[in-house]
């Protein structure tokens, strides 16, 4: 029986097909949901705007100790990623180019960064923005661009970046979640890892986020949201590489202060 979150968020989706599209994943592996998944509360938020309270009160209620321990920076990093990692994983439906345009504004690089997706959520369409995301990610062959972290480092899909990533993931108990066919090293599913990491849902060392972040994004993310904010065929996409290249920018730092 599935439990009263799960079902909020299927029925604001439109039902599971439409629920499972808009995370990026099988329509099966949401099927055989009885609760959303700990590692995939924060695509689903982000999708349905069904609160993460709602979804797995057990994990984000008040009386949950981990929950207490999560600052307001840490949450609003795992926001951040979790925004990323949806906008990597699936080009954006009507409902989530409208939510995008209500990004409220600010005078930092990060605000600023916003308030451009905002903007180019606004000029778009629905129909325009998924055939951009089919160009640039998948392509007839392949896409424009490779969002994958052995390809960045490597010139190679599978190759022992992936290999290491997969072995560090295993040390913390983190495995690719059922339904989900691109390898861990894909880019929406990195921030994935690291929005849940900085929302305190595996139950890591404290350590692990910088870690994974510094092993595994660090040495190539960057130059990939670079790259998208360059690609001939981003339009909406070149507001989103923009965000993310000012966010790697500004986890770099703050992994670099002195603890």
């Amino acid at each position: 029986m599935r439990d009263p979150g799960l079902n909020d968020a299927i029925r604001v989706a439109g039902g599971v097909s439409e629920l499972a599209r808009r995370i990026g994943i099988s329509q099966p592996a949401v099927t055989n949901w009885e609760r959303v998944p700990a590692e995939r509360v924060l695509a689903v938020e982000a999708a349905t705007g069904v609160p993460r309270i709602r979804l797995r009160p057990d994990l984000y209620g008040d009386a949950k100790p981990e929950a207490a321990h999560v600052d307001e920076v840490d949450a609003a990093r795992a926001q951040e990623y979790a925004l990323l990692a949806v906008l990597l994983a699936r080009a954006p439906d009507a409902r989530l180019l409208d939510a995008l345009t209500r990004i409220a504004g600010g005078d930092s690089a990060l605000a600023a960064a916003h308030r451009a997706l905002a903007e180019a959520a606004s000029n778009t369409t629905p129909k325009r923005v998924e055939r951009e995301y089919f160009n640039l990610f998948v392509g007839v062959g392949r896409g424009e661009l490779m969002p994958y972290g052995s390809f960045y480092l490597s010139g190679f899909l599978y190759e022992r970046p992936l290999a290491r990533l997969r072995q560090d993931l295993e040390l913390l108990g983190i495995v690719n979640a059922d339904g989900n066919h691109e390898p861990e090293d894909h880019a929406a599913t990195l921030c994935e890892i690291m929005s849940a990491l900085a929302g305190g849902k595996f139950g890591a060392p404290s350590d692990a986020q910088q870690r994974i972040f510094e092993k595994h994004l660090a040495p190539w993310l960057g130059r990939f949201f670079d790259d998208l904010s360059k690609a001939s065929g981003a339009e909406f996409y070149r507001a989103v590489g923009a965000l993310g290249r000012v966010f790697i920018d500004i986890e770099t730092e703050a992994f670099a202060l002195p603890a």
